[in-house]
């Protein structure tokens, strides 16, 4: 085998990060084959990307025969869903064990089983997003004929491996709301009928480039935002698209926006262009566990807002499983819109949160969101976790616990070392992805800090995304 072959495998097992495994027989043992998205049973065709003595790891080309566990589900079938035709038990049962055994083997946390407390899946196994990004190519794959399409005008998800060429979603995907996805296909011919071109990814030219939505589940309103490029944008009738999509939408349309994006890189983020309000309000309120949060097209939010209900829950039980916090203070790093910090600071009588994150918006949203939750208990400051704790070097002997929410690529080194310098009691670590947090599982043993209690939180069903909360006690 080398690098860049196609391959048929039959896959039998399940490894860490939603890959299927295989194993073939050599002359001094087995040589493993991970394919990305695979699931045990099916027969697949892949191709190598990365090649090792013993190892090889593929991704997903196509799958020539089913698993006997797989079901038929009334969705359209899309890369971002591998998983979506197994039983959901049965995603479970993979996730759970496969993402253990990393403690173990990662971090070198031998008694992972004992202190594992519980899995808790989403309330909602479809439909359970509140943020979808879709697509638009002007060169399709035909999902009858497997043909590559150029010249075209799709909308909807990118083919699974490729980066050019997209799939029109023509009907629910069974991961975002469903009445929306339906009308998706009436927003694709109007926008086609305008003569403008979809994105030609290779060329980098043409109109419409994305279409992102944001929904409220508590308000059941949609906000969108229609990225395009600025080439040939005279031709586009704002006010038309408009009322277009007002008549489509009637009520649930809360905001509409427009955003025109000239950078080359495939990205719908609005700070790569400028935007403009075309409907409506800019924001869409939800409600987690009692509190309202301001929602705007890029906030960081939780985009399964009844999943992430259960894990801030599981997250606060932690901190109160040994301590009383009523009076003490709480750090709450890489905070985001600081959400959990609101609840906390909601539930817990004479608490004091301290919120930090680097991402300004977000701190402004999160001083907002206080505002209109009348938390006053609170600061939130906008600066790197690293040169914040420099700068305020009083903090240090003062914090009684620490909530940790990284991203995913984990916590520096240099800042993991300071932030177990500040003394915590305890650190109730929030990780969606639980390799990096079993890696710094390790580095907190050594300053003394005890992993007690670990569970995973399952707020991506049908994909291979498992979160985990974990409680360290310093000893």
């Amino acid at each position: 085998m080398k690098r860049g072959e196609i391959i048929e495998v039959k896959l039998t097992d399940y490894a860490f990060g939603g890959r299927g495994l295989a194993k073939i027989d050599i002359e001094d043992g087995q040589f493993i084959v991970f394919v990305e998205n695979g699931i045990p049973g099916q027969t697949v065709k892949a191709k190598i990307y990365k090649k090792k003595k013993r190892f090889a790891v593929c991704k997903l080309l196509e799958v020539l025969e089913k698993s006997s566990e797989e079901i038929t589900l009334p969705y359209q079938p899309i890369s971002g869903a591998p998983f979506i035709t197994l039983p959901i038990s049965k995603q479970q049962e993979y996730k759970k064990d496969s993402t253990l055994i990393q403690y173990d083997k990662i971090g070198n946390i031998k008694e992972v089983f004992d202190i594992f407390d519980t899995y808790i899946g989403s309330p909602e196994t479809f439909n359970y997003r509140n943020k979808m990004e879709y697509s638009f190519s002007s060169i399709r794959k035909d999902l009858v004929t497997g043909e590559e399409l150029d010249d075209a005008f799709a909308l909807g998800f990118k083919t699974r491996g490729t980066w050019w060429k997209v799939e029109n979603l023509d009907g629910p995907d069974g991961l975002f709301d469903e009445e929306f996805e339906t009308q998706l296909k009436e927003i694709r011919l109007f926008l086609e009928a305008t003569k403008l071109a979809a994105w030609h990814p290779p060329q980098k030219t043409g109109f419409f480039r994305h279409l992102v939505v944001r929904k409220s589940f508590h308000l059941n309103k949609l906000l969108i935002n229609l990225v395009t490029s600025s080439q040939g944008i005279e031709n586009f009738d704002t006010v038309e698209f408009t009322k277009f999509m007002v008549d489509l939408l009637g009520d649930r349309l809360a905001g509409l926006q427009h955003t025109i994006n000239d950078d080359v890189a495939d990205r719908a983020k609005i700070e790569n262009g400028s935007n403009g309000l075309l409907y409506g309000e800019p924001i869409v309120l939800e409600r987690l566990l009692g509190l309202n949060f301001e929602i705007s097209m890029e906030s960081f939010f939780q985009t399964n807002p009844q999943s992430a209900e259960k894990l801030y829950l599981k997250a606060i039980e932690y901190a109160q499983l040994n301590f009383d916090l009523s009076g003490e203070v709480v750090m709450d790093l890489f905070c985001g819109t600081g959400t959990i910090g609101q609840i906390i600071a909601n539930q817990i009588e004479n608490v004091k949160i301290i919120g930090v994150d680097i991402v300004a918006e977000a701190i402004a949203d999160a001083k907002r969101n206080a505002d209109r939750n009348g938390i006053g208990n609170i600061q939130f400051y906008a600066a790197d976790v690293g040169k914040f704790l420099i700068e305020y070097p009083n903090y240090e002997g003062t914090i009684h616990t620490i909530m940790l929410d990284p991203p995913r690529a984990g916590i520096a080194p240099k800042t993991l070392i300071k932030i177990m310098k500040l003394g915590a009691k305890q650190i109730v670590y929030i990780s969606c992805n639980p390799a990096t947090q079993a890696r710094d599982a390790k580095e907190l043993e050594t300053f003394g800090y005890k992993i007690k209690k670990l569970s995973l939180v399952d707020q991506f069903p049908h994909t291979s995304h498992i979160e985990a909360v974990a409680l360290f006690i310093k000893d």
